[in-house]
């Protein structure tokens, strides 16, 4: 598909906006998520928008939801409050909506890839998960990435969340303490390691520890519009493995 390098959006008229790349974690003026990587771009005015949000068809399908027919808008529609059914997160600006079932999807998360490859293990999405997800212990809704052993499970909200925390912590400079708290949760897998050490499969625990770091960074880069083996590394620099 050809990428345009410099496009005009509707909801910003006056100004060209340019595809620039960038590791420095960014807001979305269209769907009001963080980014990383591809974007649209007004240096005059500070104005981002994913490449997702800038260039996304008016509509599309959805295997999960083989029944429905996704429209983009560019408000929420309607008068109650939406979030999405991929992340859980509210929907504050652009979504694809499914008028007839009511599923809404940021941008993002509509464009999540069924399969995510490290290098060394396959992570397959998945509308739920039937084992307990290694960062908050639940299986809960919205979506998930999985283990092809079917093991080991993130939720795309887990995941989300983990690397919101880190930049807050990081970019608005808080207490270091705050920092080192919660880079100790991420991933979580401290009862694992106790289990399986307490079992003698010291091989098995380094696996999975390593596992988590490299899931943690590929559906990361994902999330953040972008599922690329560079951005990949790039979000690695903001998450201390386990």
């Amino acid at each position: 598909m050809k990428i345009d390098k410099e496009i005009s959006h509707p909801i910003h008229r006056h100004h060209k906006l340019k595809l620039d790349y960038t590791e420095i974690p960014f807001n979305c003026e269209g769907c009001k998520e963080a980014g990383i990587g591809p974007r649209y771009r007004c240096q005059k005015c500070d104005f981002d928008l994913h490449k997702n949000c800038a260039v996304g068809p008016q509509f599309i399908t959805h295997p999960f939801y083989k029944k429905c027919e996704f429209e983009l808008h560019y408000r929420p529609p309607g008068t109650v409050m939406r979030y999405c059914d991929a992340c859980g997160s509210d929907v504050l600006g652009f979504v694809y909506h499914c008028k007839k079932c009511g599923f809404d999807l940021h941008p993002c998360c509509a464009n999540l890839p069924q399969v995510l490859d490290d290098g060394k293990h396959n992570l397959y999405l998945s509308v739920k998960i039937s084992s307990s997800c290694h960062r908050c212990g639940g299986k809960g809704s919205g979506w998930a990435y999985r283990s092809e052993c079917k093991n080991y499970n993130l939720h795309v909200s887990c995941v989300k969340q983990m690397l919101l925390e880190n930049w807050q912590a990081m970019y608005f400079k808080v207490d270091q303490n705050k920092v080192r708290e919660i880079q100790t949760r991420i991933p979580h897998l401290k009862g694992n390691v106790k289990n399986y050490r307490n079992g003698g499969k010291s091989s098995k625990v380094k696996r999975y520890t390593q596992m988590a770091g490299n899931a943690v960074s590929i559906v990361g880069s994902a999330i953040l519009g972008d599922p690329t083996a560079i951005i990949a590394a790039a979000v690695n620099g903001f998450i201390s493995k386990a």
